[in-house]
């Protein structure tokens, strides 16, 4: 439940490998809404979270991010007593770190960990994620499939996340690792659902309804809502992907998106 005069906070959705020593537009982006109050950073998805702290502290030092916690957890079963509570008293943001998306899920889901996450989100606190943390942010969750090639049924593996992203799916180093095959034959799977790739040092900055894109790459929208034929439900395992009239936009730093209508939105004219 919403706290009385509060909305939920914005999301950051980033395609991993961000910026941490030139400009930084995107830690940036999170100092700005964290104001020098706590961050939580969580680096539950890597297996050696070793060197993901010191590496961040670093990067926020000098842009106003000077209450910088750790949340790592071991095994799950660290999470159920509630002693990690404190860690988000008065946390201001909580920021997930790249790795094993299904660490996120498997070790924080249903705990008083993530308990403790929605209500900073629902007290209005920035929650974002880089890598692994961003395919979390959505209701399902994209685990595995190949890059670089056409989709091939029997491929994709797909589990469910946080779901602070309803009817979203989530692809990370998009571009770089060349991830519209598995994009598209996740959206073939519920067309209902809308694909969005984020390129690395690439972010969506989502509040409401709407997201506008940060940094240096794209942002790759997949729309099947007007799919007029595919053959998923037909095709034998490691045959490839036929989907007609499937709806794409790629989309560039400033440009934004009404998760509502499904349609782009121009930048804002300063």
């Amino acid at each position: 439940m919403t706290e009385p005069g509060t909305e939920p906070g914005p999301l950051l959705i980033i395609g991993g490998r961000e910026d941490k020593t030139g400009d930084r537009v995107i830690l940036r982006a999170i100092a700005d809404r964290v104001r020098g109050r706590k961050l939580v950073l969580a680096t539950v998805a890597s297996r050696a979270p070793e060197g993901y702290f010191d590496a961040y502290e670093a990067a926020f030092a000098d842009l106003g991010v000077t209450d910088l916690v750790e949340l790592y957890v071991h095994e799950r079963g660290d999470t159920l007593d509630g002693s990690m509570d404190g860690l988000f008293e008065d946390a201001a943001g909580i920021f997930f770190t790249g790795g094993d998306q299904l660490r996120i899920s498997s070790q924080i889901a249903g705990t008083p960990v993530e308990d403790a996450l929605r209500r900073v989100h629902m007290r209005g606190g920035l929650i974002a994620g880089t890598s692994a943390g961003a395919s979390a942010m959505s209701d399902t969750m994209l685990v595995r499939g190949a890059g670089s090639t056409s989709h091939r049924f029997g491929d994709l593996h797909m589990a469910p996340g946080l779901g602070l992203m309803p009817h979203i799916i989530i692809d990370q180093h998009f571009a770089e690792r060349g991830r519209i095959g598995r994009l598209l034959g996740a959206v073939a799977h519920n067309p209902r659902v809308l694909g969005i790739g984020v390129d690395e040092d690439t972010a969506i900055l989502v509040t409401g309804e709407m997201f506008r894109v940060l940094g240096s790459g794209a942002v790759t929208v997949v729309d099947g809502s007007g799919v007029t034929h595919c053959n998923i439900a037909e095709a034998r395992p490691e045959s490839t992907l036929s989907m007609h009239d499937v709806r794409l936009h790629v989309l560039a730093t400033d440009d934004g998106f009404d998760l509502a209508t499904r349609r782009p939105l121009r930048p804002v004219e300063d």
